[in-house]
């Protein structure tokens, strides 16, 4: 389906000399073919029909490239918007259903129309037939679009089940033109019967997950639960999925190592990946780019799953060094002299077959220092389905989205990958930036990730008893690139105040890491006291009766967290990583509040 690679075209697309303006009817295609990722936004869209042409048009201001980007990105919140503008417009200005009763249609007759040239396209869903040309004429990848076009949409919302919601339907059905005949939609109805869900052998997951999205799966732990231990418990580790858990067989797996242009090329079993190569073991911590993407959301809505502080965790990997393996395959060290890059692209892929990729620098993977694994053990044991079984790329120091999960083919190369999710997402903008003026190919991709900290407890509202005096607060810390955390400190006051938060590594017998190796994370404890009662501590959002607790962490390099958000808000909701603030209530004594009346 359409994935956010083509919105950057939309940003090429200038208003049209045209004075009519209509609400634009968002199509049902649009969602068909929406890539996974969750978006949120809002805008006005229009269009206008003339002499049989279609033309379109958007007020500038309202911003129809930022809506479309949004459709792209996979959520509901835009078409909910699109859904209540189109509504309150119909309100203003219809007197009733003009269409009357609509003609029945066979699927020979829907199939026909599968193109402009073919009358338009029409897709159907639960028995309706809806024409969708008017969206498939203006869309920058209306090809991909296509490949609902003249059948049913109910296979690729299956797929991209974040769409099925009841506003999405709402717009759907403003451009019914029909309904399918009984006999077609008895027949399709068997059909679909026996298609199964591509999530149907998703694997179970913990019922402690707070979950962010179904379809695909994703889900992070309770924080308080997040560092009850050093290394996160495997079922507990947090989940990042975009498209369905492919089902691997061990026995038939092959890894693909290449190299472009004109490379040697290495295919290995997963007995031959574990047999031929030593085995390295690392603790290693891995973070979403969009972890605490959430607090950003409370300066201004972004795109993306609304991930709270949890979207990181720890865990000890096992597997063989990428850079013995492609030794290998016969790239050394004169390798670099051509290239630099080397691309991962997993086994799982959306309904065009299109896989999830991403790359790393040359450099990383070569480097025995990276310490970049071929990882086919999580935590002591395989690696389980949600984790990449039965071979994923961990790339310690880097951001989560460039660590392939299910892996299949290792390509060294001049060139970055051309994932969408290498070029189209995961990357940071100034805060100015909107979806009216970004352009992806000006930013290069996130890979190290900045010094990041949180409270886990306590927890957001939590109330603590005066008599308690003082209050434990615990949290976790840490850096990309291998930088290891060397401060935390923590204030009771909103930051007026400080102090040295103790640090808790791994295995305390364990030496320090070397530096620049220091891919775990650390967590942290510190014992702050109560503030006298009746005295106002943090800040306008903690009066008096609250206190507003603070986190902040210092890496090797001296890098320190900003103190806001707003400063480093971008509009896809990445590296948020501003002093991690939780405000608690403080419970009165009775009998001291029995002494004041």
């Amino acid at each position: 389906m359409l994935c956010l690679r083509h919105c950057q075209r939309l940003t090429r697309l200038g208003p049209l000399n045209n004075t009519h303006r209509h609400p634009l009817r968002l199509a049902p295609g649009a969602w068909a073919a929406a890539d996974l990722h969750s978006s949120r936004g809002s805008t006005e869209q229009h269009n206008h029909r003339s002499g049989g042409q279609q033309q379109y048009q958007w007020n500038h201001s309202a911003t129809w490239r930022h809506a479309l980007a949004g459709l792209l990105a996979g959520t509901g919140a835009v078409l909910a918007y699109g859904f209540y503008y189109s509504k309150t417009e119909r309100a203003a200005t219809s007197v009733g259903d003009p269409r009357g009763p609509l003609p029945v249609y066979t699927q020979d007759e829907v199939t026909k129309h599968r193109s402009v040239q073919d009358g338009g396209v029409w897709v159907t869903y639960k028995g309706g037939v809806y024409d969708i040309t008017e969206f498939v004429a203006m869309h920058p990848g209306g090809d991909k679009i296509l490949l609902a076009a003249g059948g049913a949409i109910e296979p690729f919302w299956s797929l991209y089940a974040v769409h099925n919601q009841e506003h999405v339907l709402e717009i759907l059905e403003e451009y019914k033109v029909g309904e399918l005949s009984a006999e077609d939609q008895r027949r399709q109805q068997k059909q679909q019967a026996s298609t199964s869900d591509p999530y149907s052998g998703d694997p179970e997951r913990h019922p402690a997950l707070r979950v962010n999205s179904l379809k695909p799966f994703n889900a992070e732990p309770p924080p308080e639960l997040l560092t009850d231990s050093y290394v996160t418990p495997t079922a507990l580790f947090f989940k990042r999925n975009h498209l369905p858990v492919p089902a691997v067989d061990p026995h038939s797996y092959r890894l693909r190592v290449e190299g472009l242009p004109g490379g040697g090329v290495l295919s290995l079993s997963l007995d031959e990946l574990k047999s031929r190569f030593p085995k390295h073991t690392i603790t290693a911590t891995l973070q979403c780019a969009g972890n605490r993407r959430s607090e950003m959301n409370l300066v201004k809505q972004v795109k993306g799953l609304n991930w709270g502080i949890a979207a990181i965790s720890n865990a000890t990997w096992s597997g063989a060094r990428l850079s013995d393996v492609l030794r290998a395959a016969g790239y050394g060290p004169e390798v670099a002299r051509w290239a630099r890059h080397v691309q991962f692209e997993g086994l799982d892929r959306d309904i065009t077959g299109t896989t999830y990729g991403a790359s790393i620098p040359l450099s990383k993977a070569v480097s025995e220092e990276g310490d970049v694994l071929l990882a086919y053990e999580m935590n002591g044991a395989d690696i389980p389905a949600d984790h990449g079984y039965p071979v994923r790329a961990v790339v310690p120091g880097t951001v989560g989205a460039r660590n392939v999960k299910w892996l299949g083919k290792v390509i060294v190369s001049s060139e970055e990958s051309s994932s969408h999710w290498q070029q189209n997402d995961y990357k940071g903008f100034s805060p100015g930036t909107d979806w009216d003026t970004v352009d992806f190919s000006s930013a290069p991709a996130i890979q190290e990730l900045p010094i990041q900290s949180a409270i886990t407890t306590p927890a957001e509202g939590a109330v603590v008893d005066r008599s308690a005096q003082e209050l434990t607060v615990r949290g976790y810390a840490w850096s990309g690139g291998g930088r290891e955390v060397v401060r935390v400190d923590v204030s009771a006051d909103g930051g007026k105040t400080w102090c040295v938060a103790q640090l808790i590594g791994g295995d305390p017998e364990a030496p320090p890491p070397l530096p620049g190796r220091a891919w775990g994370w650390k967590l942290w404890e510190a014992t702050v006291p109560l503030p006298p009662r009746g005295a106002p501590r943090g800040g306008p959002e903690a009066p008096g009766g609250h206190m507003e607790i603070v986190c902040k962490a210092v890496d090797s390099s001296y890098n320190m967290q900003p103190d806001t958000v707003a400063p480093i808000w971008n509009l896809r909701g990445v590296l948020s990583n501003a002093w991690h603030r939780v405000t608690v209530t403080i419970r009165e004594d009775e009998e001291e509040e029995d002494e004041e009346e």
